[in-house]
C-alpha cells in the first residue's frame, strides 16, 4: 500500500476559522484510543489532493509538528453551498489491528452485452464494506465485467476477488452489476406519453390554483366594499 503523507500543525485556538480559510488552510481534529486529542490545521490543497488520491479507506501518515501518526479520515465536513472542505476528523489506527471500512469498486473491461447487444451497464454498488488489518487496506477493488454477455448476466459480491487478508462483510448475494436491455420503440413511446400526461396534470393543477386565488381575491374585495 502506497504511503500518503500529510503535514499538519497544532491549531492556535485563538485564530478564528475564517482566518484559517483565508490562508487556504482547513481545521481538523486528531483522536483515537490511547492517543492525545489534538486540534490541528493543514494546507487545504494538500488535503484535497491526498483525499482524492486515497479517500476514506487509505491509511495516511499524518505528520504533526514533525511526528508521524498513522490515521484514517473518519469524517469530512463540507460547505453545502460551495462543496469546499470545512473540517476533517482523523482517527488514529494501529496497523496491526483490524479495521472495518468501505473500499470503492472500479469496473474494468467491456461487457459483451453492452458492446454487441446495445445494453447499458447498471452499477448497483460502487463500494463494498470490508474488514482487515489496517496494513492490508487497498485503495480500490477491480471488478471485471467481461462476464456480462447477455441481459440475464449478473455479477454478485460473491464474484469479487480480493487480496488475502481482506474479508468482504456485505451479503454475498447482493448484486454488483447487471445489464439493462435497450428500450423498444413501444417503451419509448409509452414513456413520452406518460411524461406528456404528467405535464398536462401539472398545468391543470396550476390553472386551478390560479382560479382559486382569483376567487379569493374577488371575495376579499367584495367584503371590503
Amino acid at each position: 500500500m502506497d504511503t500518503i503523507v500529510l503535514e499538519a500543525k497544532v491549531r492556535d485556538k485563538n485564530l478564528k476559522l475564517n482566518h484559517l480559510r483565508a490562508d487556504s488552510r482547513v481545521s481538523a481534529e486528531y483522536y483515537g484510543k490511547g492517543v492525545e486529542n489534538m486540534s490541528l490545521d493543514l494546507d487545504y490543497q494538500d488535503f484535497r489532493r491526498a483525499f482524492m488520491a486515497g479517500g476514506g479507506n487509505t491509511v495516511f501518515d499524518l505528520t504533526i509538528d514533525g511526528k508521524a501518526h498513522k490515521v484514517l479520515v473518519h469524517e469530512v465536513q463540507m460547505d453545502p453551498m460551495t462543496d469546499l472542505y470545512t473540517h476533517i476528523d482523523f482517527i488514529s489506527v494501529d496497523m496491526n489491528k483490524e479495521v472495518t471500512t468501505q473500499i470503492p469498486l472500479v469496473f474494468t473491461g467491456t461487457a459483451p452485452a453492452v458492446k454487441e447487444l446495445g445494453g447499458t451497464l447498471i452499477e448497483n454498488r460502487n463500494e463494498v464494506t470490508v474488514k482487515c488489518l489496517a496494513r492490508d487496506l487497498i485503495h480500490e477493488i477491480e471488478v471485471d465485467i467481461t462476464s456480462l454477455e447477455d441481459f440475464n448476466a449478473v455479477i454478485h459480491i460473491s464474484d469479487i476477488t480480493v487480496p488475502a487478508g481482506i474479508e468482504i462483510v456485505d451479503e454475498l448475494e447482493l448484486t454488483i452489476a447487471t445489464i439493462s436491455a435497450p428500450k423498444t420503440a413501444e417503451q419509448i413511446e409509452a414513456e413520452e406519453a406518460e411524461a406528456t400526461e404528467a405535464a398536462a396534470e401539472v398545468l391543470e393543477a396550476v390553472k386551478d390554483d390560479d382560479a382559486e386565488g382569483d376567487g379569493d381575491e374577488a371575495e376579499e374585495k367584495k367584503e371590503k366594499e
